[in-house]
């Protein structure tokens, strides 16, 4: 099994719909489905992230308002035919090979098939797909024809089809799925285009193509809502022949474009040829790999790591960071969801915050974007602050459904998720972390978590002394009300009040970063009494779910068991789930996931609570036994808050949870797009869980608990600015390649060079040492050695300087390659010294002479450019060309008037943190020609080479100089 490729064998129709989600590929800006390009059974599908319209439907005889995301018009179409026969079609063809392989290192879906037409004649048929994560517009897929056994002409036909609607998920076809209006198709010179608009957002979107290769170009043919063109290519027997299709796609969305059309017209016109485009593709996977890092042992752990962290880096990359979009609980693979913004975001941010900040953060920004709507939501329930909506879409509205299908029993059914208040506590939890994680709480985050926390504090009622809220809807999603209750709602969901509690202590944490926000004295006064008062209830010696759930029924799970959607097979039987002790996901088990015991005791104590040494695995064990496992989620959770107390058990939920999409447990979910905040949660799981790395305001800390099974695992982390390598197994855990359990924000970091790791591979095949032996003498693990042999990376002093050791260098040589970057990046020493140097010392130290730095006021300004120097009779000598720009700039053109220069040496220490400069001032002069003998004998020698005859001199009338002392 190779971890970095996912493999298909063989055209299955009734496979295909989960295939083609898990091969989708993506850029973050927009992805395509793994469809074929040709015949079917396919359920084709390129979603654009952000771009969502609304329908109209007639359900059950009321009208309902959907917004969904738009599934865009069709770039893959292209078929073949060989002499006397029909389009192919992989349903209906003789197949002697067929194969799909999907390549996650490089972004790559390759298909490779051998086809045997009526006539026996064999063409075998290869090809490459991108969706380029260099350039976010284009997509491009290769190609390649040879005819095994035969020689003749081969019929090729390519298109692009605008005719498209959302129709991949089977329970969402009684509703309206024509999105796309106002077809437009043509032609300028050789490249073919397509628009369409959608019906209410009004959002334009465009296709150009390109067709590259070795066909004669062939004039287009245009359709009402698409364009094809056919091409003949000549095959010789045993001789390639190569098609290329390159696209670009566009919309209105886009900002620095005047029209989609025109954009996409310039866009595909640009583009390279595929290889090009490959090459760009590829460097680009690579570096979100090197920050991407998560290694585990096992090909098939590995396989599936690599799977979640790359759909996840499809749908939300680098080019997301700067759209307008949120974290699709079904990334951009499916219409499941309608494409919609849950609360899976706070499973994935955690993960990003520690690899790709900058994602995380321009995530967030899309909440706060919407913070007006959720205000305005907010106040018209008759609340204060931001309430955020269960499912978000375009502008923040809430967007979840009235009512939903159950397909177990065919019936139309009320829909009260959007009761899910809690999923403001998740971007506030987000918001939070992020500052954890990067040590930054910008203004508009602070707006944004204050808040939320205002909305929260008003939805609390105090009743006999302590705060409650009623009227909600947990995590669970099975309860959303009391049996035979008129009015939906749930008083005092647990994660919920625990929750709130939490929050308004960061939020009195929040006004302290954001002064100029402080709410007043009495509203953090408010707060503090909330964060001392709220309710939580208790039953059987465990956290209640909320207040009554202890009365509630025991389901009959015998009867049951093994049916993860308890709430659909109920109704359908005629009962209510809302009667039974019976959850479909954790709940209450959602405050040990994002709290530590730590945490949750000191905030229930607070709460007047004492907590028991057995009341956290007693709360678990309760609810494990009383949960279906009806959202992929589940899994993660369970693996989570099991991963101390229960370690086989966790272990399970773990491996589960690792191959929820491509065992597809949820039977068919996945077809209609992957599970974005399970990807997440696993890979979270393995950075914070296993790892036990808990962000603290000091630093972070490690505890970990790796399963024995998981192997070393291997994760580099971007923490506060830097770079942190963490590894660790079962037995022990390492930071920076040397065994410990904390780092904290103050810890001196060596700059980063990008020569660094080739200096270490060169000192060490120079002693021909293995990466083991250096690692072991320089204390630290080999997976770290290797590590920074291969990035440019930061490391830690002690590390650099046990490192020299062990190659029997110095850290300045191993530092030395860094001419490549300016020096000086880390941080200062704890206790640095300045120190003022008298003219004397400072004399002495540019007496050596070396690379000086002159600034004189130029044609342009003030100029600053370095030179190599000498001393000679205590002036400063250097060489220039003559007629460059010191010698027309250093000259006055007045006789005796002279031109006054600075002239600064420095040396820096970069492994120390200390260095000294010296500034020197005076005239400049030009050496006559007959003193230019003389000069010459102080050897002043340029690195720029050339002609460089003419010695300039400068007279030091001022001498000053600085030393900084690192310790």
């Amino acid at each position: 099994m190779n971890s970095w490729t996912l493999t298909y064998n063989g055209f299955r129709p009734e496979g295909e719909g989960l295939r083609e989600a898990l091969c989708t590929l993506g850029n973050g800006r927009f992805a395509t489905r793994g469809a074929t390009p040709d015949g079917g059974p396919r359920t084709a599908g390129t979603y654009l992230a952000g771009c969502y319209d609304r329908l109209d439907s007639v359900v059950a005889g009321r009208t309902v308002t959907n917004e969904d995301i738009v599934n865009l018009p069709d770039w893959l179409p292209l078929t073949f035919a060989t002499p006397g026969s029909g389009w192919f079609h992989p349903d209906t063809a003789d197949l002697p090979l067929y194969r799909y392989e999907l390549d996650m290192r490089r972004g790559l879906l390759l298909r490779d098939l051998r086809w045997r037409d009526g006539e026996g004649r064999i063409t075998r048929v290869r090809q490459r797909r991108l969706v380029s994560m260099a350039d976010p517009y284009l997509a491009a897929m290769e190609t390649t024809f040879t005819a095994e056994n035969w020689s003749g002409p081969l019929r090729v036909s390519t298109g692009l089809e605008g005719r498209v609607h959302n129709c991949a998920v089977a329970r969402y076809r009684a509703l309206r799925g024509d999105h796309l209006t106002g077809h437009a198709t043509g032609t300028e010179g050789d490249l073919a285009w397509l628009t369409a608009s959608t019906r209410a957002s009004h959002v334009t979107v465009a296709l150009a193509a390109r067709i590259d290769g070795d066909a004669p170009a062939a004039r287009p043919s245009l359709g009402l809502g698409h364009v094809s063109s056919e091409h003949v290519l000549d095959l010789a027997r045993g001789e390639p022949a190569v098609l290329t299709k390159i696209v670009s796609l566009t919309s209105s969305r886009d900002p620095a474009s005047h029209d989609p059309r025109s954009s996409a017209l310039r866009h595909v016109r640009r583009a390279p040829g595929f290889g090009e485009l490959l090459a760009r593709h590829e460097a680009a996977w690579e570096r979100l790999w090197r920050h991407a890092c998560l290694d585990v042992d096992g090909p098939e752990l590995s396989q599936n790591v690599h799977l979640h962290i790359f759909h996840l880096l499809q749908t939300l990359s680098p080019h997301t960071a700067d759209l307008d979009a949120g974290v699709p609980s079904r990334g951009l693979h499916g219409e499941a969801y309608r494409g919609h913004v849950f609360w899976d975001e706070l499973f994935v941010l955690p993960w990003l915050d520690l690899r790709f900040p900058e994602i995380a953060r321009g995530l967030l920004r899309y909440r706060w974007r919407r913070l007006p709507e959720a205000r305005d939501a907010a106040r018209e329930a008759g609340y204060e602050g931001a309430m955020f909506p269960w499912q978000s879409g375009s502008d923040g509205r809430e967007e979840t459904q009235t009512v939903h299908l159950n397909p177990a029993s065919g019936n139309w059914l009320p829909d009260n998720s959007r009761l899910q208040r809690h999923v403001g506590l998740a971007i506030a939890y987000n918001v939070w972390h992020h500052y954890l994680a990067t040590g930054s709480m910008p203004t508009w985050c602070g707006e944004l978590l204050l808040d939320i926390a205002r909305f929260f504090a008003s939805l609390t009622v105090r009743t006999d002394g302590r705060y409650e809220i009623r009227g909600v809807m947990g995590p669970d999603e099975y309860h959303d009300a009391y049996p035979d209750a008129a009015v939906p709602g749930l008083a005092n969901n647990a994660y919920t009040n625990v929750m709130t509690a939490w929050l308004m202590l960061r939020a009195r944490d929040t006004a302290q970063l954001v002064p100029h926000l402080a709410p007043s004295a009495d509203e953090l006064a408010r707060w503090d009494d909330i964060s001392r008062r709220m309710r939580v209830d208790f039953h059987d010696g465990v956290i209640s779910q909320f207040t009554g759930y202890g009365d509630l029924l025991e389901l009959d799970w015998d009867r049951y068991r093994g049916v993860r959607r308890l709430d659909r097979a109920l109704e359908a039987d005629g009962d209510d789930v809302n009667r039974y002790k019976a959850s479909k996901q954790a709940d209450t088990l959602m405050i040990f996931y994002l709290l530590s015991s730590g945490e949750l005791s000191e905030i229930m104590e607070r709460l007047g609570y004492p907590v028991d040494p057995d009341l956290i695995p007693r709360t678990i064990a309760y609810y494990l036994e009383r949960t279906s496992h009806g959202s992929t989620l589940s899994a993660v959770v369970h693996a989570w808050v099991l991963s101390r107390s229960n370690r086989p058990q966790s272990w399970k939920f773990f491996t589960e949870a690792l191959a929820s999409d491509v065992k597809d447990v949820q039977g068919g979910t996945t077809a209609e797009g992957i599970h974005l905040g399970a990807m997440g949660g696993t890979l979270d799981l393995l950075q914070r869980c296993y790892l036990g790395l808990e962000l603290r305001r000091d630093g972070l800390r490690l505890d970990p608990a790796v399963p024995h099974r998981l192997g070393l695992v291997t994760v580099p982390i971007h923490y506060r600015g830097r770079r942190v390598f963490i590894d660790a197994d079962h037995r022990v855990a390492r930071v920076n390649g040397v065994p410990r359990r904390s780092y904290t924000r103050g810890e001196p970091i060596m700059p980063g060079t990008g020569d660094l790791g080739r200096r270490i591979i060169h000192h060490r095949e120079r002693l021909g040492a293995t990466r083991e032996q250096v690692a072991e003498k320089a204390q630290m693990s080999p997976g770290y050695l290797k590590y920074l042999e291969e990035n440019a990376d930061t490391p830690d002093t002690g590390t650099l300087y046990r490192l020299a050791n062990a190659l029997d260098t110095t850290a300045a040589e191993l530092l030395g390659g860094g001419q490549d970057r300016p020096p000086g990046q880390g941080p200062a020493m704890a206790h640095p010294t300045l120190e003022r140097l008298d003219e004397t010392e400072a004399l002495r130290l540019i007496e050596p002479g070396g690379i000086g730095r002159v600034a004189f006021n130029g044609l342009h300004g003030l100029t600053v450019l370095p030179v190599n120097y000498k001393m000679h009779h205590g002036d400063i000598v250097f060489r220039t060309a003559a007629g460059g720009p010191m010698d027309k700039e250093l000259r006055s053109g007045v006789e005796g008037v002279e031109i006054k220069i600075g002239f600064e040496v420095d040396r820096i220490d970069e492994a120390n943190r200390e260095g000294w400069s010296v500034l020197v001032q005076g005239p400049a002069h030009h050496v006559p020609p007959e003193e230019v003998d003389e000069v010459a004998g102080a050897g002043v020698t340029p690195w720029a080479g050339g002609e460089r005859r003419l010695y300039i001199r400068i007279s030091p009338h001022q001498i000053t100089g600085r030393r900084i002392h690192g310790v």
